[in-house]
């Protein structure tokens, strides 16, 4: 039987999320597992009188490869995007991206050579993204795979997936413009909690309200720090950081003029260094999101969820956004999230505006 919330997830990441217009050209790469919502975003495009163009990807929707090639493919092959796919993703007006894995990290697979090169070739993809000249959303669709990596059975993963995704977005719009009003009166953040004593700038750069326009589930305000700003340290102790199927635990990250100086970590810290060393960018923060969904509420392993815990901030290493006024350049986008519920604090300038993970404006 046809799970009427599909139908209720592909309205909201048609109209509101990508906001498709007459004539569009949409783009949706998503796994086979996901074809009951596949198949309700193509009637949703349908509907507003735009090209439906569909992308089966068969590894992960992380890449943008099909994984089994991006395994044997010359290394020569992987740095580049074929021609036309170059001219799709310069081209399109809209993408979707909908996560729905056979299994949970399948590009674990790939050494750090072949990651680097396929980020590297996605670049493209990903600078019409951040600069929003392209319009964009990521969902995920429940999977067994997805379930399991959440700790959760099947049926409690879609409530929990379709419980964070359809709320009334315009309320939840409201309530995160008060905390981006208050930050951008702001000119320095710092954040308080378990091994950590972080300040970052964000004197100039005005917030983003995240409510159903870009990732789904959303819910978050986010800045574009000062690239030069972040001075102190954060440790990662409540939850692993998952970046591309690796897990490093216990990270602790100290920056000096805005750049990691220090990095350790109780496991992973080889992949760590390794992100690190990625190229320039990749060792600044691009990123401090503030948490703001109420229907997340426990750690899934799954960024796209569990950087929206309310409660939680996230800093992210490497690309900024710049429709944000970011400007530090990475071909990776690693969001790290910190939970200051029970023993935390965030400070906008000298006023204390969130104590242990609950709001004080």
């Amino acid at each position: 039987m046809a799970d009427a919330r599909n139908a209720e997830l592909a309205e909201l990441l048609v109209s509101r999320c990508l906001d498709v217009q007459p004539g569009w050209q949409v783009t949706v790469r998503a796994s086979p597992l996901a074809r009951p919502l596949v198949e309700e975003v193509a009637r949703a495009i349908a509907r507003r009188n735009a090209y439906y163009l569909p992308r089966i990807n068969w590894g992960s929707e992380r890449i943008r490869a099909d994984l089994d090639w991006a395994l044997e493919a010359p290394l020569e092959l992987l740095a580049e995007l074929p021609p036309i796919e170059r001219h799709q993703i310069e081209t399109e007006d809209a993408r979707l991206t909908i996560r729905a894995p056979e299994e949970a990290h399948p590009e674990a697979a790939l050494d750090d050579e072949r990651r680097t090169l396929l980020q590297r070739a996605a670049e493209p993809a990903s600078r019409r993204a951040r600069s929003l000249d392209v319009r964009w959303a990521v969902t995920q669709y429940p999977t067994e795979a997805a379930a399991v990596e959440a700790g959760m059975s099947l049926t409690e993963f879609e409530d929990f997936v379709y419980g964070a995704c359809l709320l009334d977005w315009a309320a939840e719009e409201v309530r995160m413009r008060v905390i981006k009003e208050r930050f951008d009166g702001a000119a320095q953040v710092r954040i308080l909690g378990a091994g950590t004593d972080l300040t970052l700038s964000i004197a100039g750069r005005e917030g983003v309200v995240s409510a159903g326009f870009r990732n789904m589930p959303d819910g978050e305000v986010f800045y574009s720090p000062v690239e030069d700003s972040a001075e102190g340290v954060i440790t990662f102790s409540e939850f692993p950081a998952v970046y591309l199927g690796n897990d490093v635990s216990d990270a602790k990250l100290v920056f000096r003029g805005g750049r990691v100086v220090e990095a350790s970590a109780g496991s992973g810290e080889e992949f760590l260094q390794q992100v690190l060393r990625t190229d320039d960018g990749a060792s600044r923060l691009g990123e401090l999101g503030l948490g703001c969904n109420p229907g997340i509420t426990r750690f899934t392993r799954n960024v796209l969820f569990d950087e929206k815990i309310a409660g939680t901030v996230h800093v992210a290493l490497g690309a900024s956004y710049t429709h944000a006024g970011g400007e530090n350049e990475s071909v990776i986008h690693w969001d790290l999230v910190k939970d200051l519920r029970g023993n935390g604090e965030v400070w906008a300038d000298e006023e204390l505006v969130q104590r242990d993970g609950s709001w004080l404006i």
